[in-house]
């Protein structure tokens, strides 16, 4: 079934929409409007239960899912690098400003070539669709036309989608061959970028969002920095950067300006709601303060953090304090472009924050940092609802008035991963091993507001 609206569908699976909450559904009733929204969810036992079922029957409007299959909400991507999908899985050995400098820089300047634009952003958008990726946060380039591509792809295959043009135009760290000439042209860029998302014929429902995009306080002078937050007010537009991320661009940042980066970035107008800051590693208890009252969010890139950072982010202060939080691949400081693999990896990063490395110590001279541990249903929370949440859309959960983004899991698929034991688990725990276990052989559809965007017919 390639459309689910205007369709009743009966399903089993899991959700998260609270931290830390897993909630189990079996043979459930999901009505779908016709505009991709939930209508109504009911379970066996409930009152109008046993009508809804007949009447959807009668209608022909019910889809049964397959017996086995196990329908998740779609996955929340806040931190992807677009142009550098081609890089993935490669120069993890080097520092994260050596990286940029040669490896990255290079290959993001190669998308002045349309062509080698279309050929990436295409296999991009549709791996992380049938990944189960049904909403991304993007960096693009420098390069208008590259940008638009990648807007006009994501509302073409039905992605959901923020995608921001990147402005850098600090020379001390850009190099001549890829950056902006000046302020004007990452203004009249970034402008251009916003006015051709929100204009598109065929963005209506604002599937596809701007974003105003600086690369991070290193990359820009305090000019643009400043510009790019009035930009944003201007045109009420969320935006995007790093912050505070590895050692190097953390103390880079207390030398310029004498504070933090989200010190800084508050100066010059760029925390706002929606704002998504990648890594946050270093951020300090006053900063969590400062974004949590600016209705920011961090996007936790628990797998990146381990090859560029040596550092964990202190996920579970930041949800204590209320902060908004979702997950990110960081692809491609992230050698990963699989949620699957974000959700383990912030699972795990938190064990090591929790426990030390130091097998010089005993396990209790190790573990000095008191409630820092996050398990799978945190995490798949956040990687879920959590992420949906930080950016103001009604995604991640199956209920009343959120759109039915979602990924169909088939635990038996010839080439999976899965292997479940029905007679040995139940409940969360099947949810537990999906998770670590599956990969994108077992996602069977996708849907992005009810329509599908990747997979087969049921």
């Amino acid at each position: 079934m390639n459309n689910l609206r205007g369709k009743t569908l009966r399903a089993t699976g899991f959700h998260a929409p609270v931290c830390g909450e897993i909630d189990h559904f079996d043979d459930s009733l999901i009505r779908i409007g016709a505009d991709g929204m939930i209508e109504a969810v009911l379970r066996s036992g409930d009152d109008a239960y046993e009508e809804t079922l007949r009447s959807a029957r009668q209608s022909e409007s019910l889809v049964d899912l397959p017996d086995d299959a196990i329908l998740l909400p779609g996955f929340v991507d806040l931190h992807i690098h677009a142009p550098q999908y081609p890089q993935l899985g490669n120069a993890l050995d080097v520092p994260l400003e050596v990286w940029l400098q040669t490896y990255t820089f290079p290959l993001e300047a190669r998308y002045a070539d349309l062509a080698f634009a279309r050929r990436s952003y295409t296999v991009l958008v549709d791996d992380l669709l049938a990944s189960g990726t049904t909403t991304a946060v993007y960096f693009g380039t420098i390069h208008d036309d590259a940008n638009r591509l990648l807007a006009d792809l994501c509302i073409e295959k039905g992605q959901r989608a923020f995608v921001g043009r990147v402005a850098m135009d600090n020379p001390e760290e850009c190099p001549d061959f890829y950056r902006d000439a000046g302020v004007a042209e990452a203004l009249t860029g970034t402008a251009g970028l916003i006015e051709h998302i929100r204009s598109h014929p065929d963005n209506k429902d604002e599937r596809v969002r701007p974003i105003v995009t600086p690369r991070f306080i290193p990359s820009c002078t305090d000019e643009l920095l400043g510009e790019l937050g009035a930009l944003a007010a201007a045109h009420d537009c969320t935006t995007q950067t790093h912050c505070s991320e590895s050692d190097w661009q953390h103390g880079y940042v207390l030398e310029r300006h004498g504070m933090t980066d989200t010190e800084s970035l508050d100066r010059f107008g760029l925390l706002r709601s929606g704002t998504v800051l990648a890594h946050g590693n270093f951020i300090s208890e006053s900063d969590m303060e400062k974004i949590k009252v600016r209705q920011s969010a961090i996007a936790h890139c628990a797998l990146s953090n381990i090859y560029f950072s040596d550092a964990v982010f202190p996920l579970k202060s930041a949800l204590q304090k209320g902060l908004r939080v979702g997950l990110g691949t960081d692809i491609s400081g992230g050698p990963s472009a699989s949620m699957f693999d974000s959700v383990r990896s912030t699972v795990s990063s938190a064990r090591l924050l929790e426990r030390g490395t130091d097998p010089a110590l005993s396990r209790e001279e190790r573990s000095r940092r008191g409630d820092v541990r996050i398990d799978f249903r945190e995490a798949f929370h956040l990687a879920t609802a959590g992420g949906g949440h930080a950016v103001g859309l009604p995604v991640g959960s199956f209920e009343v008035g959120q759109q039915f983004d979602a990924i169909l899991v088939d635990p038996d698929a010839p080439r999976g991963t899965i292997r479940l034991w029905p007679d040995l688990y139940e409940g969360d725990q099947i949810l537990q091993t999906i998770l670590f276990n599956a990969s994108r052989a077992n996602i069977a559809s996708v849907w992005v507001g009810g329509e599908r965007r990747s997979g087969h017919d049921l």
